[in-house]
């Protein structure tokens, strides 16, 4: 092969790898959150600062959590594919002193059965036997999962903001599920911004909050290989629960606006689980526990304490 060819190659294969290596942009937090309430950033901040985060490793992938609280019942608190943690603060703030709360961060996990795996295990290492769990979108249909799969281990369960098992994301996305792991991490969260500021923020009412919790996971909270993880696991099939013969209460929480779940989704959801009793909430988008929290709190509340 002539010199002049190998030169070629090699730039053009470069070229590749810095592309693809392209690094995310780092903005600092104040610069992410410097339109958000200044008390409600206090709290997130103060938090993140005082709340012990704890680790647990579950074969082979380390699960982080936060445990706080000393109710005699408990409550396990499950995000979406864009969350961690903390997004639950506010309604663990003002929870913590009637429950035991556990929330959590999903390791890279492909699949719901390593999921639910994962979150028995870490509700074993808490001590905690019946537990209330409350998801949203991902994590409501984790949930679903959790109560099909190990019904013996929950006591009420609340599905938010999510979408029964179907076949209708997995064939709307199937072309961006092929790709999605090939694709650059920058390109990955450079899209999911673009979401964000189009669809996520004005249904959330324009939230600074949302917005930049939003912006927070796409530069460097989350990784690639969470995110990937995140949609195997929203595409991943299981057979809902009969929850009225298990006597498990549910309560499904829906909003009339939600960007990221259509309403055809919605309305399946409330057929697959007819006995459940639903909340519907009016132009708060699909992270309202985020814009909403005394309202959502308050909804939980009246629910767990029935």
């Amino acid at each position: 092969m002539p010199a002049k060819i190998i030169i070629i190659l090699l730039i053009l294969i470069i070229a590749v790898v810095v592309v693809y290596n392209f690094p995310i942009p780092t903005p600092s937090f104040h610069e992410i959150y410097e339109k958000g309430d200044k008390d409600t950033i206090d709290s997130l901040t103060k938090f993140r600062e005082e709340v012990q985060l704890k680790e647990l490793l579950v074969d082979g992938a380390v699960w982080n959590y936060v445990a706080v609280g000393e109710g005699a019942e408990a409550i396990l608190f499950l995000h979406g594919m864009t969350g961690a943690y903390d997004i639950w603060w506010q309604q663990i703030l003002m929870l913590k002193d009637k429950y035991k709360i556990v929330s959590v961060s999903y390791p890279p996990l492909d699949s719901l059965a390593e999921m639910g795996h994962g979150l028995v295990k870490i509700l074993e290492e808490e001590k905690i036997g019946k537990v209330n769990i409350v998801g949203s979108s991902l994590g409501g249909y984790l949930t679903q999962y959790m109560v099909a799969t190990y019904p013996d281990n929950i006591k009420k369960a609340v599905f938010a903001n999510t979408f029964p098992p179907n076949d209708i994301i997995a064939e709307k996305n199937k072309g961006i599920g092929k790709v999605l792991p090939f694709l650059p991490e920058w390109v990955v969260f450079r899209v999911l911004r673009q979401s964000t500021e189009k669809n996520i923020y004005p249904a959330a009412g324009h939230s600074e909050l949302v917005r930049a919790y939003m912006l927070e996971q796409s530069y460097g909270m989350m990784s690639k290989a969470q995110f990937v993880a995140r949609f195997h696991c929203v595409i991943d099939g299981f057979s809902p629960a009969d929850n009225k013969s298990l006597g498990i209460p549910v309560l499904i929480i829906e909003a009339d606006n939600d960007p990221l779940v259509e309403k055809s989704l919605r309305e399946m959801l409330k057929q697959t689980y007819p006995d459940a009793e639903v909340k519907t909430l009016h132009a708060v988008g699909h992270f309202p526990y985020l814009n909403k929290p005394g309202l959502y709190t308050q909804i939980l509340k009246e629910f767990l304490s029935k």
